[in-house]
């Protein structure tokens, strides 16, 4: 069901509903479109635990999320997503009974050669942004499957909607192309989304899967944050123009915030910008193209746990073939 559809009050960016309560995780809540998501909602009441590599820069985003929000619940956690072998005693340090939701948004992007990966020998972008968020989930799914309605809520990218997934390729070992391989990884985040909330309903889990992206968010139209971002009135003026169609990283962090709070929203969907997917309040929308191919999504699934040695069991269901 829709928004419009719901007998619900219209989404108020705003002025999000209390979750008071709620325990969210945020990965990369230490900057950029992450740091709103916390921000955001730490507004609820819910406690929001901040992921992220720099426990120095994930202490100072707590610092600027309280000098905005009194009374914030937050705590932070120290989570490298590119080091799997972490991931499970990083879980076990939040010493929590429950998880409410968590947003898969931590992301390294190069612009650059030469290839880089990982210390398991993943390509680092590949192997950061989809591998890691992949044995994440997992590590995560019993507090998620303690909580009533959980929500695992993954950060896609407009990046993605052109690219296709090179399934006997997906490290990039032949053609390594930086921002073509960021597309990609980003793309197997959204597959790995879609198909995990098909083997959730599978399952007859309560967790839900949701993807979002932030359509065109740019740091010259976000809002200072001191010391998280700080936007000069040069960068202000220089992005003016690109207001009439993109946003910036605080209305980039709309549509996960809504993925998290809103019961109008369902496992399996995808929401972003209202205008041209690219700038506005967060709406659904249908999923992509290259989206739809549960094939590719069963196959990504199946080579991402030889890869990480990561297993579902028992709480997802392999769907019926199509």
């Amino acid at each position: 069901m829709s928004s419009s559809t719901s007998s619900t009050p219209p989404w108020d960016v705003h002025r999000p509903p209390r979750a008071d309560g709620s325990v969210f995780l945020v990965t990369g809540g230490n900057a950029g479109i992450g740091y709103f998501i916390a921000e955001q909602l730490s507004a609820t009441g819910a406690t929001v635990v901040l992921a992220g590599r720099s426990p120095a820069k994930t202490e100072a985003a707590c610092a600027s999320v309280r000098s905005r929000v009194p009374g914030a619940r937050l705590r932070a956690v120290r989570l490298d997503l590119a080091d799997l072998t972490s991931l499970g005693p990083a879980v076990d340090s939040l010493e929590l009974q429950r998880l409410d939701a968590v947003v898969l948004n931590a992301g390294v992007a190069l612009d650059d050669p030469p290839r880089q990966e990982t210390g398991a020998g993943h390509e680092l972008m590949f192997g950061t942004n989809h591998l890691g968020h992949f044995a994440l989930a997992r590590w995560l799914m019993p507090l998620l499957s303690a909580a009533p309605a959980a929500r695992v809520v993954t950060m896609g990218s407009f990046a993605a909607k052109s690219e296709q997934l090179d399934l006997d390729d997906l490290q990039s070992l032949h053609d390594y192309r930086p921002k073509r391989v960021y597309g990609r990884s980003k793309l197997a985040q959204m597959h790995f989304a879609l198909e995990l909330d098909r083997r959730l309903r599978a399952a007859r889990s309560t967790v839900a899967s949701i993807v979002v992206h932030p359509g065109g968010a740019l740091d010259s139209l976000t809002p200072s944050r001191p010391p998280v971002h700080l936007r000069t009135a040069g960068a202000r003026l220089g992005g003016a123009p690109a207001g009439l169609l993109l946003q910036g990283k605080h209305a980039g962090a709309w549509p996960a915030v809504r993925a998290v709070l809103d019961p109008a929203v369902l496992g399996g969907q995808l929401w972003g910008p209202r205008v041209f997917g690219l700038r506005g309040r967060p709406r659904r929308e249908p999923v992509w193209d290259n989206l739809t191919d549960t094939c590719v999504a069963a196959r990504l699934w199946n080579a991402s746990c030889e890869a990480t040695g990561i297993d579902f069991a028992p709480f997802v269901t392999a769907p019926p073939a199509p």
